[in-house]
């Protein structure tokens, strides 16, 4: 299935390795970009291809003539309005971003460790925090730090938007890959800069609904939280429970989260102004409740329960957001990074976040893969994130 415009297109490989019919498929593909020439290409490979993946890269860059090809492996794949997560294969994206100035970057866990002050990450790029409108990024996880990967690269370029995923492959032998042109790393990431007329725009679904009210931690130690509202926080906890209906109830037993906000300056709270993070554990006796966050005192709270309709509700209005706030400026393509735990399983149904991004922004080129981890910008603070559709739009600046 492929779907494009007249700036993008993305389509996917089914077939096994074959040489000549992907050189063709690339040929083909190029063919149908009705721009003169495509500017960027993303791929994402089934781990299936590994042994091949070099000579694969080789052929793409040759036959749909690629002046910046990059992306990484997973076991599923987005295409078009299709996500396809058994039996993968790879996906082809192609975009021409008129007038943009893309620079990629491969790294790796030595220079995360090295990496010291906002000075350094320029320097390693060769991007200047004003050079750039925003980044795409894939990463390895099972051997880069990605966490404090992402805190020194907002000290060198937040707030401008990064928006991506980390790879899946073989679990057996904790084998992923990420590709930068010809080249194919098993360690490391690939970010991107797109600057010059074109800037990411960044749709970023953590699949929850708040419930309850918003509340203020008024002691916090470590990722422990004993009192919020000056009250014991499972009181809290149990109490906007309770308010639930029972129908209500009976959803979020195991779907509990919590919500905390990131920019305290806002006049009120919305969606999109949490970083959705686990309840790991409350405790009745002591009155705390452990989190999969090292909250801070007086930052702004609000639970959160997940589902399927709380996520369905959640992507609609945020993709209805940005199309206001995007108005009436070109979207050129998009790369759509979507959690392991979403798809066929969490909606099911087949094709959910994919066939959203084309009923509100489409028909459009619109290449992506299911990660471990996603990343996006809530607030102003670029964010590892579960659970999550990590959708980055190309759009005219």
């Amino acid at each position: 299935m492929s779907l494009c415009n007249e700036f993008s297109i993305a389509s996917h490989w089914t077939g096994d390795f074959d040489e000549q019919g992907l050189q063709e498929w690339a040929e083909d593909l190029r063919s149908r970009l009705r721009s003169p020439e495509a500017s960027l290409a993303l791929v994402f490979m089934s781990p299936r291809f590994f042994p091949q993946a070099k000579q694969i890269l080789e052929i793409l860059r040759v036959h749909a003539r690629l002046p910046l090809l990059a992306g990484c492996s997973s076991q599923g794949l987005i295409v078009g309005a299709e996500e396809v997560e058994q039996k993968a294969g790879l996906t082809l994206g192609l975009y021409s971003l008129p007038g943009s100035e893309l620079k990629a970057v491969h790294f790796t866990q030595e220079q995360v460790e090295e990496a010291n002050g906002p000075g350094y990450w320029r320097l390693e790029s060769g991007v200047e925090a004003d050079q750039t409108n925003g980044w795409l990024a894939f990463l390895d996880p099972f051997h880069l730090d990605s966490e404090t990967w992402l805190r020194t690269w907002n000290e060198a370029y937040a707030p401008t938007p990064v928006l991506g995923g980390l790879a899946s492959g073989d679990y057996t032998q904790q084998t992923t890959q990420v590709y930068l042109n010809g080249e194919v790393f098993e360690e490391g990431g690939v970010a991107i800069s797109v600057g010059g007329q074109v800037k990411l725009a960044g749709v970023i679904s953590q699949g929850c609904t708040p419930i309850g009210d918003t509340w203020t931690l008024t002691k916090v130690e470590q990722n422990i939280i004993h009192e919020i509202g000056n009250r014991p926080a499972y009181q809290v906890l149990a109490e906007t429970f309770d308010q639930l209906s029972p129908e209500e109830q009976k959803k979020a037993r195991g779907n509990l989260f919590i919500g905390m906000v990131v920019n305290e300056y806002l006049d009120e709270f919305h969606r999109g102004d949490f970083l959705i993070r686990n309840l790991l554990g409350a405790d009745a006796s002591s009155g705390s409740i452990a989190v999969g966050a090292i909250p801070r005192q007086g930052q702004t709270v609000q639970f959160q329960r997940r589902s399927a309709a709380a996520a369905t509700e959640d992507m609609k209005e945020l993709l209805t957001r940005a199309k206001q706030s995007i108005g009436g400026a070109p979207i050129y393509g998009g790369c759509l990074c979507s959690c392991n735990g979403r798809g066929a399983n969490l909606f099911g149904e087949p094709n959910h976040d994919a066939q959203m991004v084309q009923q509100r922004f489409g028909p459009f080129g619109l290449a992506g893969f299911f990660c471990n981890f996603e990343i996006g910008p809530v607030g102003e603070k670029n964010s590892l994130l579960g659970y999550t559709a990590s959708l980055a739009l190309f759009v005219k600046k």
